[in-house]
């Protein structure tokens, strides 16, 4: 008898959330790392209740943004614990293919102001072109000139958002990506702040992000706090002393260099004072409460509204010169910071200095015992689970603590864990759209297509790159991110690579498809079990591969069929989704028009293999991590 449709959804909801599932299959070998003698293999912290094959199946799965053909093969020759290592080590890591493919792209090669300089924002060319006549009229030219001029700042765009995804895909240091992600979202901007934002975000992932994730976090938060984008971001680039303050005199330029780090020669007097209170506003803060609330101490860490002002008043001056032209580098401006004594957290900052006042801030937030403990439940709640085992967050506190925030030292502490090896840990973490993404192309040995297209599936399935308005990021946990339109969304993904909608990718290119293109369908079934799903699936997923039919899209079509003025409000173009900001969480299910645009027309039905590995990536097991 066929299950009504509200109960197979209710039980295909609850098991995205539910763990378990058998030994990854096997595949054929493809190695592509190899581990040098010097390298030392951790050891193993406690009894691990996954099986050997279930651990490199966690791994994979955890520690990587999914398993590519031949992943398995490569991790269990190496064994668990010494590629643990090598990824704990991503300088010993060769990753010349990745590194190839960025070099060719201009946004990662190119400065932040002189990209702002070569495709400046259309509005800025408008302004000059109404300057030149009538500001109601355009000419012909002028209008063709101003339509070629989007190509630039959208080039820009999608070379941050797509290299995002390139990244994860190509690179063979897969624990530094997931941890460039972690960190992305932990100390996360906005693409539509304002026009300079987007052309700083490609050096914010390369040069700031990127290079600091497995290292201290002290030296990763002032890079942070440096970066153009964050500065921006959050408005400290204007903030400065209020009027009533006392500011620093600037040493001229020839005199500069006796002056230290600080570039100051004593204070302003009250007139000098006035005159740039008049030309500049006051203390902006925006940097300084998120500092405390979410990059360090946690919202119930122990400050008050007291330190959040003097925290930022210990930032005044830190700032980079010209946004609006794209920018330049981090620059100190004496004129700008508040020279008064100031108590941050308890700590007295004496008067009359200038950087070294929020050189010690981050020194002090750093160090801070509310940090470690928030920096390690976050760490936790990545790799292990949404509500991480209060013993593993405590010894991932004392490693940090000990180490003096060493990233790559917790992370070890967590994924040599008896935790992150337990029965409850496996499949235990539902995957943000990023992931579902990702890791579907990794399995089908995707390609880079080089368009948006990928970025536009992405936003389409609810979080857009860089797209997210508020400075607390996406969620991290999977009851956020899945609801019944969020299940019908993913599984119209998994039918648009079934029907070979989504660039870059075929449903039937991987390696060991050749020899299931014409096999019976139960043995083409367990070759898509073992190939993408880890070697299980519930009888549910099975059945639903067996028949070619999920009763999810007979949902579909129902919602197709409601009356137009009885839906809800239906997305924008996709080309849009790149760049708004949803709900936070799971967004609406696409039906009718709206589907089409963000995945190509889905019917006729599919069959074959095809069908088999697109219903295998809208399955509750592929969903899951």
């Amino acid at each position: 008898m066929q299950r009504p449709i509200k109960f197979v959804v209710a039980a295909a909801m609850a098991s995205l959330t539910a763990c378990g599932g058998s030994p990854a299959a096997q595949v054929e070998p493809a190695p592509r790392m190899t581990a040098a003698p010097q390298d030392q293999v951790p050891a193993e912290s406690g009894p691990r209740e996954q099986t050997a094959d279930e651990q490199v199946n966690h791994l994979l799965s955890r520690l990587t943004f999914g398993a590519r053909p031949g992943d398995v093969e490569a991790v269990r020759a190496m064994g668990v614990d010494k590629w643990i290592d090598l990824q704990l080590h991503p300088e010993r890591i060769d990753d010349s293919r990745s590194d190839q493919y960025f070099a060719a792209l201009e946004s990662y090669n190119t400065s932040s102001q002189e990209l702002q300089r070569k495709y400046p924002p259309p509005n800025q060319l408008l302004q000059r072109l109404q300057a030149k006549g009538d500001r109601s009229r355009l000419s012909a030219a002028d209008s063709t000139e101003l339509r070629e001029a989007t190509a630039g700042p959208r080039k820009v765009t999608i070379e941050a958002q797509s290299g995002r995804i390139d990244r994860a895909l190509l690179s063979e240091r897969q624990l530094q990506e997931v941890m460039t992600d972690f960190w992305l979202n932990h100390f996360s901007v906005y693409i539509q702040k304002g026009p300079p934002e987007r052309y700083q975000l490609v050096q914010y992932e390369s040069k700031v992000i990127r290079p600091n994730s497995l290292g201290k976090f002290r030296v990763l938060l002032e890079a942070v706090a440096k970066s153009p984008a964050m500065l921006f971001y959050l408005d400290n680039w204007e903030s400065q002393a209020d009027s009533n303050r006392p500011r620093l005199v600037p040493l001229p330029a020839a005199g500069r260099g006796g002056a230290g780090r600080n570039g100051r020669g004593g204070l302003l007097t009250p007139q000098q004072q006035q005159q740039l209170a008049r030309r500049r506003g006051g203390l902006n803060e925006n940097y300084g409460r998120e500092l405390l609330e979410l990059h360090t101490l946690g919202v119930d860490g122990g400050y008050t509204q007291q330190d959040v002002i003097n925290v930022a008043r210990a930032l005044t001056g830190w700032t980079f010169p010209r946004p609006q032209q794209g920018g330049g580098a981090f620059e100190f401006n004496p004129q700008m910071h508040d020279a008064g004594a100031k108590v941050v957290l308890g700590h007295r900052l004496a008067a009359g200095r200038g950087i070294e006042d929020g050189e010690d801030v981050l020194d002090i937030v750093s160090r801070h015992p509310s940090t470690a403990k928030f920096i390690a439940f976050k760490l936790a709640r990545r790799f292990v689970s949404d509500t991480p085992p209060a013993e593993l967050v405590e010894r991932a506190d004392e490693t940090f603590r000990r180490t003096d925030g060493d990233i790559r030292a917790v992370v070890r502490t967590i994924i040599t864990s008896k935790e992150f090896f337990s029965r409850a840990a496996y499949r235990g973490k539902v995957k943000s759209p990023f992931e579902v993404v990702v890791s579907a192309l990794r399995a089908l040995g995707a390609q880079p297509d080089g368009t948006p297209r990928t970025a536009q599936t992405i936003a389409t399935l609810g979080e857009p790159i860089y797209g997210h308005q508020a400075p607390n990021g996406w969620p991290e946990t999977g009851d956020q991110w899945m609801n019944t339109g969020a299940i019908l969304n993913r599984i119209n993904f998994g039918v648009a690579i079934a029907a070979g909608r989504i660039p870059g990718v075929s449903p039937t290119s991987w390696k060991g498809a050749e020899s299931l293109q014409n096999a019976p369908i139960e043995q083409q079934v367990d070759g898509v079990v073992g190939a993408l799903l880890g070697g299980g699936v519930s009888p549910d997923t099975r059945a639903i591969l067996i028949t070619g039919k999920n009763p999810f899209l007979a949902s579909a079509a129902a919602l197709d069929a409601t009356p137009e003025k009885a839906r809800p409000k239906e997305p924008v173009d996709p080309d849009e989704a790149m760049m708004m900001l949803p709900e936070p969480g799971a967004r609406p299910p696409l039906r009718g028009p709206a589907r089409d645009r963000a995945f190509g027309k889905l019917q006729p039905p599919f069959k074959g293999l095809a069908l088999i590995v697109g219903l295998a990536i809208g399955s509750p097991e592929f969903q899951r991590r």
